[in-house]
This record gives C-alpha cells, sequence and structure tokens, in this order.
C-alpha cells in the first residue's frame, strides 16, 4: 500500500476505483467522502483566526508541493478543506496524499 505521506501527486494519476477508493479513504481519519464520492472533506476548528491563517498558510505549501490544490472554505476559527481531481471528474489517489499531509500538519490539531 502507498505511504500517503511520503507519496508524491502524479499528474496523470487514474479516477480510484471503488475497492481502492475504499481502502484509501480508511487510512484519511475525519476525511469524508461526498455522497457520490467525487470529493473528500474535512473541517478544521481552532482557537482564533491567527491559528486559522497559519493552517491554511501550510495547505498552501503542500499544493505547492504537490501542485493539486484544494478548495478552502476560511472562517474566523475554522478551515474547510476539499480535494478532488476536477481534470478527472473526481477522486484520484492525489486527493489522498494531500488530505493525508493535511491531516499531519501540527497545525491541524487546532484549539
Amino acid at each position: 500500500m502507498t505511504d500517503l505521506l511520503l507519496a508524491h501527486c502524479d499528474p496523470k494519476a487514474p479516477l480510484l476505483d471503488a475497492d481502492t477508493r475504499a481502502r484509501v479513504l480508511a487510512q484519511l481519519p475525519g476525511w469524508l467522502p461526498d455522497p457520490e464520492h467525487k470529493l473528500i472533506a474535512r473541517r478544521f476548528g481552532f482557537d482564533n483566526f491567527y491559528q486559522t491563517m497559519a493552517f491554511v498558510n501550510a495547505v498552501a505549501e503542500i499544493a505547492h508541493a504537490q501542485d493539486h490544490h484544494p478548495e478552502l472554505l476560511v472562517g474566523f476559527n475554522a478551515c474547510t478543506v476539499s480535494y478532488s481531481t476536477h481534470s478527472r471528474g473526481g477522486l484520484t489517489l492525489n486527493d489522498c496524499i494531500c488530505a493525508a499531509q493535511v491531516g499531519a500538519l501540527p497545525e491541524a490539531t487546532g484549539g
């Protein structure tokens, strides 16, 4: 099985089949797929806006390094991160790689 924390995104990554998707999502605690399995999302809570923005900046570093970018919904004390590979029309391993790396951020522990 792929170590999601060490993996790098592949621009040619295919959509995940149902079995692979289930196996990989089991490695991503807190990340929830939408009903159609086209995206995964997770809400991260914080004590204040400063912590929220530190987290957002850390997510931006991962996005830049992986060249795979999430949708972010940013508020005063929370940020919801969503991943989907729009060019493929659903979930790829790239989404799961980035989700794992975001979930492992020290900033992700929030408040």
